[in-house]
C-alpha cells in the first residue's frame, strides 16, 4: 500500500511540474498588465478572423487596496491572450462597467489615497486600457450614491446613467456580457 501511495505521489508531482512549466507571456497590446499563458494545440481553436466584442461587469474590489483589481485586469488579459493568439487589436472591442464595491478603483490617485492611504494601483492599468481603446464605464447610480465627484475620477473613465443602462446599450451593439 505504501509503494502505491509513493508512486501516485510521484506521478502527481510530475504532472504538476510539467503543467507548471508554462511561463506567462507579456501581452502584445498591454505589455505591463494582463500576462497570459500560450496554449499549444487547443481542442477549440481561436477564430482569428472574427471580431470579438465583450463587456465585462466588475462589481468587486481587491481586499488589499495596494494591489490592482484582478477583475479590471481581466480586460487586459482578454486583449493580450487574443493578440498573442494571432488576432489584431482592431478585431477586439472591450468595455467594462464598474459598480458596487469596485467604485473605489476608478478614483484618481489623490481621492484614492485620501480613502485608503496609498495611491490607486489601478490608475496605470485603466490608462493602459483606455489607450488600447477599452471603454471603462462607471455606473452613475453608484457614483451618486457614493457621492463621487467627477474631479475625483480617473479622467479616462466614462460615466453612464447606470451600469445596467451601459450593459444593455453595449449588448445592443453586439457586445457579449461577461460577469466578474
Amino acid at each position: 500500500m505504501r509503494k502505491t501511495s509513493l508512486i501516485s505521489l510521484i506521478f502527481f508531482c510530475v504532472i504538476c511540474v510539467s503543467y507548471g512549466q508554462n511561463e506567462r507571456s507579456e501581452g502584445k497590446i498591454i505589455e505591463a498588465f494582463g500576462p497570459t499563458f500560450d496554449i499549444e494545440n487547443p481542442d477549440i481553436e481561436t477564430d482569428t478572423s472574427a471580431e470579438l466584442k465583450v463587456i465585462f461587469d466588475v462589481s468587486q474590489s481587491s481586499d488589499d487596496k495596494s494591489v490592482i483589481n484582478k477583475y479590471i485586469e481581466t480586460a487586459a488579459r482578454f486583449l493580450n491572450m487574443h493578440a498573442n493568439a494571432g488576432m489584431e487589436a482592431e478585431q477586439l472591442k472591450v468595455a467594462l462597467t464598474i459598480h458596487g464595491g469596485a467604485w473605489q478603483d476608478i478614483l484618481n490617485d489623490d481621492a484614492y489615497e485620501a480613502l485608503h492611504g496609498v495611491k490607486n494601483p489601478n490608475s496605470e492599468l485603466i490608462k493602459a486600457l483606455n489607450n488600447a481603446g477599452v471603454d471603462v464605464i462607471l455606473c452613475g447610480q453608484t457614483a451618486s450614491y457614493r457621492k463621487i465627484e467627477k474631479e475625483d475620477i480617473i479622467p479616462d473613465v466614462k460615466l453612464a446613467l447606470s451600469a445596467m443602462t451601459a450593459l444593455l446599450q453595449y449588448q445592443n451593439k453586439g457586445y457579449r456580457f461577461i460577469k466578474f
